[in-house]
């Protein structure tokens, strides 16, 4: 009991150290917003209009996905922000403290669902000003969040990952790139049925299609099919693969 009070508040000390940092420089938070915005402007305004997606305006479409890719990229400053507490020292000067080992490492996550759940909030809020409109109920919405914070974890712990790896700044932020990427090979923009059949095929059996599907179908206010069961999978199944992963890096950094 003693050891996980230790650790709670350990955590509770270094993620608010870490806020600190934002706090200071808010444009973090703005630039993960930009480029996910600047997309969504591009889509609705120059894009949407040859994309068919039926009854439902493209914004209300293609919101889903610039979410994630909002969450992909600001996954990037976790990455970057471990690499240079490792590189600066701080991890050792931890150890001769009476700290728990993993709590600095849960900092970082914290941290940086905070951020991207304010970038999130950020998008939102555009996407509202362009058209977007939602029947999704409070429980609906629940559900979003929920499923949208289970992502960043996942994500997160991969940055875990390669902010412990790398031998470079541009190394521990350059892994987001492809994650950023694979939302444009999924529903998230236009439907999988008018890809290519190899592309489509692909597109249907990777994580970000029934993430994306399960998300607008929330917002939508339609009932929910058998996509979240697959989308929960993929988001709980990275999430506890990277953990242990990251996990076995950081005991190995630090031994």
């Amino acid at each position: 009991m003693t050891s996980t009070t230790h650790f709670f508040g350990d955590t509770t000390v270094l993620t608010w150290r870490s806020l600190r940092h934002i706090l200071r420089s808010p444009d973090t938070i703005i630039t993960t917003a930009v480029t996910p915005v600047a997309l969504m402007v591009l889509f609705v305004f120059v894009f949407g209009g040859a994309i068919d997606t039926g009854s439902m305006s493209y914004i209300d479409y293609m919101l889903p996905g610039i979410l994630l890719i909002t969450i992909a990229s600001g996954i990037a400053y976790t990455a970057y922000r471990l690499f240079l507490d490792l590189q600066g020292g701080i991890f050792e000067r931890f150890q001769s403290m009476p700290i728990a080992r993993s709590s600095s490492l849960w900092a970082h996550v914290l941290t940086s669902l905070v951020a991207n759940l304010a970038s999130i909030v950020i998008v939102v809020g555009v996407a509202l000003l362009l058209g977007f409109r939602t029947g999704a109920g409070l429980v609906a919405w629940l559900e979003v969040v929920g499923i949208l914070v289970l992502f960043t974890l996942a994500l997160t712990w991969i940055a875990v990952i390669a902010g412990l790896s790398a031998k470079t700044v541009d190394g521990a932020s350059a892994f987001s790139y492809p994650l950023i990427f694979l939302p444009f090979i999924s529903s998230a923009f236009v439907p999988t049925d008018t890809m290519p059949a190899p592309v489509a095929w692909f597109a249907e059996n990777q994580p970000v299609t029934p993430i994306v599907n399960t998300i607008r179908d929330l917002f939508s206010g339609q009932p929910v099919d058998s996509a979240i069961w697959v989308a929960l999978a993929w988001c709980v199944g990275i999430l506890v693969v990277a953990y242990f992963a990251a996990m076995a890096i950081y005991r190995r950094k630090i031994s």
